[in-house]
């Protein structure tokens, strides 16, 4: 299944049913009386989390959803059938933003919460709404009510534990891959990963979700590379590990660190604001397992205006010190 994880949509509530103007006609009653009943309601347009769903693609080549309107009323004071509600099903932490405006309406992150995105129009008054003492015979009704409309963006933003972010390459796929029943794609050239993938681990009798980021790179939070695209999932993590590549034969791992770091704080602040581990993936290609990478990149982070928990040495390959990195995870208990 193709991964879409944006959609934009008009959505147009139902228009209420106009009122009827009627009068009762019935042998040997000559002044029945007004019985012309009241408009429908027209449907409201309503978004509920289907956690079975993870991709926006039904919305993929849609423009534009209406609900029902609402039917007339008719005479003898029936009133007219509300219009049915168009429900709109969107994976767990979708964004619902009003496109014209650029703000957030919802964020759909209860599955058990109906999310009313427009609301349907009332149905019109019938002339039997209008009898009184000094008009027994009103010929007076109103139409329905127009339903409201508006364009949406959704947005969807995963949910998980913790956010593995890196450099295209650095292993965060093969680390994925080594520690869930997640089958990331894994390749030898960049920006393997272009969708995030989500592992789910077993730590003791907890079970914690792993995302895994596609790569960033510098000018990322402008829209370089895959960029913004995927920046936004990180903001659902509630922690971050950032993987360094001891192996990456142009950039070195401080300025890895300090372009990665630049890069999410660009996007929002906040992001910085998490629990950050960092960890010198690809322990079994260096000698005495990195440690000695470690200790001079310990040495040179100390310089810089960025928290974070720990600095480990591991391999996503071969799995060396991931117990170790999990004890240190978890026992902090991410957030």
């Amino acid at each position: 299944m193709n991964f879409i994880d944006e959609a934009l949509l008009e959505v147009r509530a139902g228009n209420g049913g106009s009122g009827c103007l009627s009068f009762r006609r019935e042998k040997y009653i000559p002044r029945g009386g007004p019985d012309g009943g009241d408009g429908g309601k027209g449907g409201s347009v309503i978004i509920k989390v289907d956690q079975g769903m993870n991709t926006l693609i039904d919305y993929q080549n849609k423009k534009v959803l209406a609900a029902k309107n609402g039917t007339s009323g008719s005479g003898r004071n029936r009133s007219g059938q509300d219009g049915e509600n168009l429900i709109l099903l969107v994976p767990l932490g979708t964004v619902i933003i009003d496109d014209s405006s650029d703000t957030t309406i919802y964020d759909c992150s209860d599955p058990s919460k109906d999310y009313l995105i427009a609301k349907g129009g009332d149905g019109g008054h019938g002339n039997a709404r209008f009898k009184s003492s000094t008009n027994q015979a009103p010929r007076k009704i109103t139409p329905g009510y127009e339903g409201d409309s508006i364009t949406i963006r959704l947005e969807l933003r995963s949910f998980a534990d913790v956010g593995l972010v890196g450099f295209p390459n650095a292993g965060k796929s093969t680390f994925l891959n080594s520690v869930s029943a997640a089958k990331p794609k894994i390749g030898d050239y960049p920006f393997t990963t272009l969708k995030p993938n989500l592992g789910t681990i077993k730590y003791f009798d907890k079970s914690y979700v792993i995302a895994d980021i596609p790569g960033l790179i510098e000018g990322a939070s402008s829209g370089l590379g895959l960029g913004i695209k995927f920046l936004k999932h990180i903001s659902r993590t509630k922690s971050l590990i950032i993987f360094l590549d001891p192996e990456n034969p142009e950039i070195e791992m401080l300025d890895q660190f300090k372009i990665l770091t630049k890069e999410l704080l660009e996007f929002d602040k906040a992001l910085i604001e998490k629990k950050i581990w960092i960890v010198v993936n690809k322990n079994d290609l260096l000698e005495e397992n990195g440690s000695a990478e470690a200790e001079s990149l310990k040495g040179q982070l100390s310089d810089l205006d960025i928290n974070y928990q720990e600095l480990l040495t591991i391999s996503g390959y071969t799995r060396n010190n991931v117990e170790e990195l999990f004890n240190s995870l978890f026992n902090e208990k991410l957030a």
